[in-house]
This record gives structure tokens, C-alpha cells and sequence, in this order.
């Protein structure tokens, strides 16, 4: 059987989009209600904002933020400390051949959405916008 070769221009397949929602909502849930046995980080709130999986499903990259961005490397450092148990509250609630390696990073998508609303704000920007003939042809 052939295999199709997607280029990173394509996205991710909907197999990746499917687990890596999965992985979000379980760890989302684990995370929440204090499952690992560490009290320091059941000691912070931590928003798990996306996973987004590899080709070959082998490792899934986790944006994770604490609440109020405080301490992000702290909460990171312990999820990598804690990754083999994490990985185990995954495989109890997934049926899956492999359970990916987590690779935890910040979540930046609240820190580009404020660049997106300074840039709309900006008069050269509201100029070109407020200029832009309308397309309801």
C-alpha cells in the first residue's frame, strides 16, 4: 500500500486533529482534578490550550499556561518531570498503539492575539482597512 507524503503546507490529517484534541481534553480533565500525586503542581491551574501531534504520531507538543502566566517554566518543568505518569492517565482513557512522547511548550496564542489587536489599532492599518473596496459583489 502506497503512503500518501503531506507537505506541511497541507496541515495536519484529521487522524492528527481527532488524538490531539483527545490528548487535550484528558489532560485538560487529569490536570484539573489534581491526578498526579505532586503536590506542587496540583498547586497551579494549568490551561491546556492545543496539542498538536507529529506525523507518526509519536509525540504531541502540548501548549500549556498557568493561570496569570505566572511561574510558566516552573509548571512546564514539572509536567516534564511528571510526562511518564501523564502518559500513563492517557493510555487508561485512549485506546491507541502508541502513546505519544508529551513535549510541553508555552502557549503564546493569548500574546499573538493582543500583537493582532495592536496592529489593527494602528492608524496606517485602519487607513488601508476603512480603503479596501467592499467584495459583497
Amino acid at each position: 500500500m502506497a503512503q500518501k507524503s503531506y507537505t506541511s503546507a497541507q496541515g495536519p490529517s484529521q487522524r492528527q486533529l481527532r488524538v490531539g484534541e483527545l490528548i487535550r481534553r484528558i489532560l485538560s480533565e487529569v490536570l484539573s482534578r489534581g491526578e498526579v500525586h505532586d503536590p506542587d503542581l496540583n498547586r497551579f491551574y494549568i490551561t491546556v490550550g492545543e496539542v498538536q501531534m507529529s506525523k507518526d504520531m509519536r509525540v504531541a507538543t502540548v501548549h500549556v499556561m498557568p493561570l496569570g502566566g505566572k511561574d510558566v517554566k516552573g509548571a512546564i518543568a514539572l509536567l516534564a518531570k511528571h510526562q511518564g505518569e501523564l502518559r500513563h492517565l492517557i493510555g487508561k482513557q485512549m485506546i491507541i498503539k502508541h502513546i505519544p512522547e508529551l513535549r510541553f511548550r508555552p502557549d503564546i496564542t493569548f500574546d499573538q492575539l493582543d500583537e493582532t489587536r495592536r496592529l489593527l489599532e494602528d492608524e496606517r492599518v485602519r487607513r488601508d482597512v476603512d480603503a479596501a473596496p467592499d467584495d459583497d459583489a
